[in-house]
This record gives C-alpha cells, sequence and structure tokens, in this order.
C-alpha cells in the first residue's frame, strides 16, 4: 500500500464529483440540452462511434435537439441509435437532420429522475468514503512504518475527514439542484 497521499486523496474525491457532474448533466429534465445526447452511441463504418462524432449537436430552441449528421448514409443509423437509447426521443428525419422535440415529463417521469439522480448521488458518495477509507488505511500503515507518530495520524485523519465531509457536501448540493430542476420546483 502507498504511502499516505493528500493530493491524491483530493484528486480522486474532486474525480467523484466530476463523475457525479457528468451522470446528472445526461438526466432529462424537460428542456434540450445537447448534453442529453452524450451517452448515445451510433454503429458506422463497422464501429460504435458517440453520435457527436458523426454529427452535429445543436439545440436551436428551449425544446428541441437538432442533430445534423454529416454522411447522409448515416441518418438512419443515428435515427436508430438515438429511439434505442432509453431517452424516450423520436427523432423526426428531415433529409439529413434529425429534429428532436422534447415531450414534457409526466410527474411519473420526473420522479423516477429524480430517483435515479439519488441513485448517482449515493454512488458519488460511495465513491469518496472508499477514498477516504483508503487514506485511512495508508496512515495507519505509515505508522506502524514509523513515518507518522500517533499524534500526527491522527492530526491527518481528522484532515481526511473534512475533505470527505467538504466532498459529500458538494455531492449532495450537486444532486439537491438536478432534483429540484428535473421536479420543477
Amino acid at each position: 500500500m502507498a504511502a499516505y497521499d493528500k493530493a491524491d486523496l483530493e484528486r480522486r474525491m474532486a474525480g467523484s464529483i466530476e463523475s457525479l457532474k457528468g451522470d446528472l448533466s445526461g438526466l432529462r429534465t424537460g428542456r434540450a440540452s445537447t448534453s442529453l445526447l452524450d451517452p448515445v452511441t451510433v454503429e458506422v463504418y463497422g464501429a460504435q462511434m458517440p453520435l457527436n462524432q458523426v454529427a452535429t449537436v445543436s439545440v436551436p430552441e428551449p425544446r428541441m435537439i437538432s442533430v445534423q449528421v454529416w454522411d447522409k448514409m448515416n441518418v438512419g443509423p443515428c435515427d436508430k441509435a438515438i429511439r434505442s437509447a432509453g431517452l424516450g426521443l423520436n427523432p423526426i428525419v428531415d433529409g439529413t437532420t434529425l429534429r428532436l422535440p422534447i415531450p414534457d415529463l409526466t410527474e411519473e417521469r420526473r420522479k423516477e429522475l429524480a430517483k435515479l439522480a439519488g441513485k448517482y448521488a449515493e454512488d458519488a458518495r460511495i465513491a469518496a468514503r472508499n477514498v477516504r477509507r483508503d487514506g485511512m488505511d495508508s496512515l495507519k500503515t505509515d505508522e506502524k512504518k514509523g513515518v507518522y507518530s500517533e499524534d500526527e495520524r491522527k492530526k491527518l485523519e481528522t484532515e481526511v475527514q473534512k475533505l470527505t465531509d467538504k466532498t459529500i457536501g458538494e455531492i449532495d448540493a450537486a444532486a439537491t439542484v438536478k432534483e429540484k430542476e428535473i421536479l420543477g420546483k
């Protein structure tokens, strides 16, 4: 096990927040957003490619996403990929452009999405706690090796706990904002 490295713990905890923000940005809130299509992959040229590598995704109006496919041979696969992505979107094909009207969310769907946001936040909290555990374990190992005295270890453990509390606070704040956005409050 590696020696205690505060910078590494901070980086890994920040990573759990970034990962959460990425997950949350993919949740639909009833408003059009290009990030909604980030998880969509299209099978073209014999390979799976992200949609944004075969088309230009834009938001011309608040309740519409426009997907301008570069190669007209890929319009069908793009249409199919968006329909099968489980986003509840039905593209309207217009030449090489796919128009995606964003339907209103039902109350039931809003609650499902809010629950999903909560699940993402819990996964991020677990990741942050795992980082804390790794930090605490390396501190105990370092103390046994004589790198730190018991007092130094306890002081550093307090630092690790403060970092964990701060990270979990940020995770909770991001999840709360997203849940309010989804529920339209």
